[in-house]
C-alpha cells in the first residue's frame, strides 16, 4: 500500500511532462508558422531563397517562392533533399557554414554549387546544370517556451543565385588572360621579327659600306665576291622572312583568299620534292617518296598545297643530320586526303611540342648549322591547313625524328575553317612505329634522284 502515493506522484508527473513537452511543441511550431510567414515575405522581397537548417544541416523551412525562383515545390528541398543537390566539393562548406553560424552571432558567408532540374543532354547521359549560390547564414531567433526557457530557432541561411555573375565573371577572366596572352604573343612576335629583319639588314649594310669604300674595301677579287654573296644571301634571307611575315598577316587577318580548284595530287608533290632535293642532297640526307602515281584529285587551294609540302620538307630536311633521311607518303581515305613526312632527325623534346606552330618558336636545332630558319614554316602550315578545313598531328622522340601527319580534305568547298582560324595541332610524344627506317621498309619507297 506504501507504493500507492509514489506511483500517484510518477503518474502526475509524467502528466505534467507530457503536458509541457506538448505546450514546448505547440509553441515551436506557432513560432516555425510566424517565422515561415516572415520568411515568406523577406524572400518575395529580396529575391532569395530563405532556408532554416538544423544542426545536421537538414532543411526544416523552405519560402515558398522556391517554385518561382527554380521550378521546384519546397517540398522537394526539405530535409537533406537540398543538400543532396549540393556539389559534392561544396558540402564540407554548407555544412560548416550551417554550424558555424548556429554557434555564434556573426553572419557566416559561403559560396555553393548546387544541381538544378535542367539537365544537357551528352549523348548516352545527361549532364547535370548547376548553379552559384551565394550564400548567408546567421544563428536564428531564440523564442521562450513555458517551463523550458529560451531556446534558438534553426540557422538561417539566405541563398542568391549568383549564377549569371560568375558567368560573366568568368569569361572577363578568361578574356582578360587571353588579351594578356596576345599582347604577349605580339611583345614575343614584335622582337622576334625585328631580330630576323636586323641580322640580314646589318650584314648587307655593313658588307657595302665595306664593298663601297676604296680604304676598306678588299684588294682581291675573291674577297669581293665572298662579300657580295653574303650581300646576296642576306638579302634572299630578308626576302623569305619578309613574305613569311606577310603570309603570316594575310592568313590571320582573313585577307589570304584561297583559290578553291580540282588538281591531281602526285604531280605536285613531285613538283615538291623536286625543289627540296638539291637542297637534301647538300645536306646529305636521302630523300624518299612513297605514293601512287594514281592518287585521287583532290579540290583545294593548288598554291597553298604546295606551300605546305614545300615548309614540312624543308624543315624535316633542315633538322636531320647527315646520312639520315627523309620520306613523304600519300594515301586516300573516303573524302580526305593524307599527307606524311617523316624524318630521322634530331627530333624534338616534349616540353616543346607544346609550342609547336607559335610564330618564331624553334625546338632544339643542330649545332653545325648555320640557316636555322625563322621559325615561321609550321605557323604557315597550321594558317593553311586551316584555311581550308584540314587537320595535323605532330609525333616526335628526341634523337628518333619526327612525323608530320596532314589529313584535307578531298573536297574544300564549303569546309573551310573561317578566315583567321589555323588548325589544332594533336601532339604524340611517341613515333607511331619503332624505326623510320621500318616506315621506310613499309611503304613502297621510290629513291628521288
Amino acid at each position: 500500500m506504501s507504493l500507492l502515493p509514489s506511483l500517484i506522484a510518477a503518474m502526475i508527473f509524467a502528466s505534467a511532462a507530457g503536458a509541457g513537452f506538448v505546450r514546448f511543441r505547440t509553441m515551436r511550431n506557432k513560432a516555425a508558422k510566424a517565422l515561415a510567414g516572415h520568411d515568406d515575405k523577406l524572400a518575395e522581397t529580396i529575391g532569395c531563397l530563405i532556408l532554416r537548417c538544423n544542426g545536421s544541416g537538414s532543411v526544416t523551412s523552405v519560402s515558398s517562392n522556391c517554385m518561382a525562383l527554380f521550378g521546384l515545390p519546397p517540398s522537394d528541398l526539405m530535409g537533406r533533399r537540398f543538400f543532396e543537390r549540393v556539389q559534392v566539393a561544396d558540402r564540407p562548406a554548407f555544412l560548416k557554414a550551417i554550424s558555424d553560424a548556429r554557434a555564434g552571432p556573426v553572419t557566416i558567408g559561403a559560396a555553393l554549387r548546387w544541381r538544378s532540374s535542367p539537365q544537357v543532354p551528352r549523348g548516352d547521359y545527361a549532364e547535370p546544370v548547376y548553379l552559384w549560390f551565394e550564400m548567408r547564414a546567421h544563428r536564428g531567433r531564440e523564442f521562450y517556451a513555458p517551463g523550458a526557457g529560451y531556446h534558438n530557432d534553426d540557422a538561417i541561411a539566405v541563398l542568391r543565385d549568383v549564377t549569371e555573375a560568375k558567368r560573366r565573371e568568368e569569361a572577363l577572366d578568361a578574356a582578360r588572360a587571353a588579351a594578356e596572352e596576345a599582347t604577349l604573343g605580339k611583345e614575343y612576335f614584335l622582337a622576334h621579327a625585328g631580330h630576323e629583319l636586323r641580322t640580314p639588314l646589318n650584314a648587307i649594310v655593313g658588307f657595302s659600306e665595306l664593298l663601297g669604300n676604296p680604304r676598306l674595301a678588299p684588294l682581291a677579287v675573291d674577297k669581293q665576291r665572298e662579300y657580295a654573296r653574303i650581300i646576296h644571301q642576306s638579302g634572299l634571307h630578308l626576302l623569305a622572312v619578309v613574305n613569311s611575315l606577310l603570309n603570316m598577316s594575310k592568313i590571320q587577318s582573313g585577307a589570304l583568299a584561297i583559290e578553291l580548284e580540282p588538281f591531281a595530287v602526285a604531280p605536285l608533290i613531285n613538283l615538291c620534292c623536286d625543289m627540296v632535293k638539291l637542297r637534301a642532297k647538300n645536306s646529305g640526307v636521302e630523300l624518299l617518296r612513297a605514293y601512287p602515281e594514281n592518287l585521287d584529285e583532290i579540290t583545294g587551294d593548288k598554291r597553298a598545297c604546295a606551300q605546305i609540302l614545300i615548309n614540312l620538307l624543308s624543315n624535316a630536311i633542315k633538322f636531320t643530320p647527315p646520312n639520315g633521311s627523309v620520306a613523304i607518303s600519300a594515301t586516300t581515305e573516303p573524302d580526305f586526303l593524307l599527307i606524311l613526312v617523316a624524318d630521322t632527325g634530331i627530333g624534338i623534346a616534349e616540353p616543346d611540342l607544346s609550342h609547336l606552330g607559335d610564330p618564331f618558336f624553334q625546338a632544339k636545332a643542330l649545332p653545325d648549322r648555320q640557316d636555322k630558319g625563322t621559325g615561321l614554316g609550321l605557323s604557315i602550315v597550321r594558317g593553311l591547313v586551316g584555311l581550308q578545313g584540314g587537320t595535323i598531328t605532330v609525333a616526335s622522340e628526341p634523337d628518333r625524328g619526327t612525323c608530320v601527319h596532314v589529313r584535307l580534305p578531298l573536297d574544300c568547298r564549303g569546309l573551310a575553317a573561317k578566315a583567321g582560324t589555323p588548325a589544332k595541332i594533336e601532339i604524340l610524344t611517341r613515333l607511331p612505329v619503332h624505326d623510320h627506317h621500318d616506315l621506310n621498309k613499309q611503304m613502297t619507297v621510290q629513291k628521288i634522284a
